[in-house]
């Protein structure tokens, strides 16, 4: 997603948030992609009708007359926008008896899934935030024999999703069973539970679009037979990115395994900040001709289209972000939002929150 449609969302989020209804009369309406655009319509002409049966007078007439703006706009499209539409539209006046009837329409920049059609004190905002979610995550399995967790990295966030054990026996056979008969029926064992895992990875990730990336995890050499057993679905096996070895197969496993992957992961969010923030310290530390700080001379230097990469801190006025990344993109620059999670994030918040490599030198 593009910084401008980004900080777009967020500014409108945050006021959205803000907005407080005196009655049941905000109304959000979510189109999602695919979706009649006139069958929505059609279903709004309905519920004003429903409305009219409200009891109190203001509460009704702030609601029909919100439905009935719109319809007016539903009117004007003749399909629904390729990713969806959401409409967010109601009275935000404070004053009793007065109305301030506001609209807010938004095409948004991934596929919106969900159809919606709410009144209620506030606005329904959830669909709109996970708009802003990070739009690439990481697969996490750590196995051995006897068990296996499959997780998810998101940003910085590690969520287990499946937990499995296999019915394995130990190395310790039963009495009277020979060594070779014992041995089959733990290898069978292990292949059903290897099945089992690739069936479960399938389930979870195989249409996954958000999917960059699959890590595998355990002790030598369970991991490596369960890979090149040819186990996982061709598309799932193109996407590991790496093998560790791993001891715990549990959640700490998975934590683990995110720890010894950070050479795997220079594109996730957290690392990829860190290493974009040291290169601009570095650059300001070695060559301070190629670097700027500050609003006035960031300004000056992406009007002179010198801005190789600009950087902006996530704690910056939202305007602020909103001009500048505008002035950026105008040129060509890449443009990078950083959190105040890491050191080096506080650090360049605290030198001003904004900066940028050059392309060339303006002193």
């Amino acid at each position: 997603m593009e910084e401008a449609k980004k900080a777009e969302i967020e500014e409108l989020v945050e006021k959205l948030e803000r907005i407080k209804g005196k009655h049941t009369e905000l109304v959000t309406v979510y189109i999602p992609a695919g979706y009649d655009v006139n069958a929505t319509q059609r279903q709004l002409e309905g519920e004003k009708s429903t409305a009219k049966n409200i009891k109190s007078t203001s509460t009704r007439n702030n609601v029909v007359d919100a439905l009935e703006k719109i319809v007016r706009l539903l009117k004007g499209y003749k399909k629904t926008p390729a990713n969806g539409l959401m409409i967010f539209c109601g009275n935000i006046s404070q004053v009793e008896g007065q109305q301030d009837l506001q609209l807010w329409e938004i095409e948004p920049p991934l596929p919106l899934k969900t159809r919606l059609y709410r009144c209620d004190k506030e606005f329904v905002l959830d669909a709109l935030k996970e708009q802003l979610e990070i739009t690439e995550v990481y697969g996490l399995l750590v196995m051995d024999r006897k068990e296996a967790t499959i997780g998810l990295l998101e940003g910085k966030r590690i969520e287990v999703i499946h937990k499995m054990s296999s019915g394995v026996p130990s190395k310790v056979k039963a009495g009277g069973q020979s060594a070779a008969r014992f041995s089959r029926i733990t290898e069978g064992l292990t292949k059903e539970f290897y099945n089992r895992i690739a069936e479960e990875m399938k389930k979870n990730f195989f249409e996954m679009k958000k999917l960059k990336g699959i890590i595998v995890g355990g002790p030598v050499p369970t991991k490596d037979e369960f890979l090149e057993g040819n186990y996982l679905a061709t598309k799932l096996r193109e996407k590991v990115i790496g093998v560790r070895d791993i001891g715990n197969t549990d959640e700490s496993g998975l934590k683990d395994l995110v720890e010894t992957s950070q050479d795997l992961l220079v594109e996730q969010e957290i690392i990829y900040e860190k290493k974009l923030l040291t290169k601009f310290f570095e650059t300001l530390g070695g060559n301070p001709s190629k670097v700027v700080y500050g609003y006035e001379s960031v300004k000056k230097a992406l009007t002179m289209g010198a801005v190789e990469t600009l950087i902006l801190s996530r704690k910056v006025k939202k305007e602020t972000i909103k001009e500048l990344t505008s002035m950026g993109e105008s040129i060509s620059s890449k443009v990078e939002v950083v959190s105040t999670d890491t050191t080096e994030g506080e650090q360049f918040f605290n030198l001003s929150g904004i900066g940028a490599i050059l392309r060339f030198s303006i002193q």
